[in-house]
């Protein structure tokens, strides 16, 4: 056991509060691509970041639409990993949890977590782009190739994420930013630390006392004076809980 490891195992045996931030590495081992991987076939001529916009939608609405059916059709078929399950089962070893996640593809529900904060929204909803009225759009819809619209405004169809220069829901940020600021310990899985405004969870739970640990196979993410177990959550996060608690297992 590593001294990082080991600290962090103390810690966790502890918390009555963890906060969890989790990002797109943990769903990757779940086979989704991460949001700044390549995009293949007919997609490669794009990049995300010129699909992901409410102007790219403004200006070709049925293409960002055909991009968002596949990534849903990718995200109902991947299946929650050993880490999301660690993360769920997390929930019945520690007083109170709470998962922050910038992943919008489900998996933390799917594995049976709760008390979940998403931040950048759930790809599986569907609002209206012009009002943002909810709309129920079944995989049936999606595959017909027609591009639903709303039928209280008649405005088209968008996922429920949020877009680049969209701002984060309000109430899902202010909660993060109390979990942060008021649990015993923060685990920071699969996520590269630089999208903002998530990526200042760690350090202010780092600030206001909390044992932060970065897990990550990539050390560039770790925080300045936290603790980082260099992996991948599916790896390190049934680890952690078997330590922590070898009598549940």
């Amino acid at each position: 056991m590593s001294g990082d490891e080991k600290k962090l195992v103390d810690s966790l045996r502890m918390a009555s509060h963890v906060a969890i931030l989790t990002g797109a590495g943990i769903s990757a081992e779940s086979g989704l691509p991460t949001f700044r991987d390549p995009l293949t076939g007919f997609w490669s001529k794009f990049r995300p970041e010129d699909l992901a916009t409410p102007e790219a939608f403004g200006r070709n609405p049925g293409l960002v639409w055909k991009w968002y059916v596949e990534r849903r059709a990718m995200a109902r078929a991947a299946r929650p990993n050993a880490g999301h399950l660690a993360l769920a089962r997390l929930q019945t070893l520690v007083p109170k949890v709470t998962t922050i996640t910038q992943n919008v593809d489900g998996l933390h529900q799917a594995a049976g977590s709760v008390n979940i904060l998403e931040l950048h929204g759930n790809i599986h909803a569907t609002r209206c782009f012009d009002r943002d009225h909810t709309m129920a759009v079944t995989a049936e819809d999606e595959s017909s190739g027609d591009h639903p619209v709303c039928e209280l405004c008649g405005s088209f169809a968008r996922p429920g994420v949020v877009w680049f220069g969209e701002n984060l829901p309000e109430s899902a940020f202010a909660q993060a930013i109390e979990a942060a600021s008021k649990c015993d310990v923060m685990l920071v899985v699969g996520t590269s630390g630089v999208v903002q405004p998530a990526a200042s969870l760690g350090s202010l739970a780092q600030k206001q006392g909390a044992t932060v640990a970065v897990i990550n196979p990539d050390r560039g993410s770790a925080i300045m004076g936290g603790l980082f177990l260099g992996g991948t959550a599916a790896g390190i996060l049934p680890r952690l809980l078997e330590l922590a608690w070898p009598e549940s297992v």
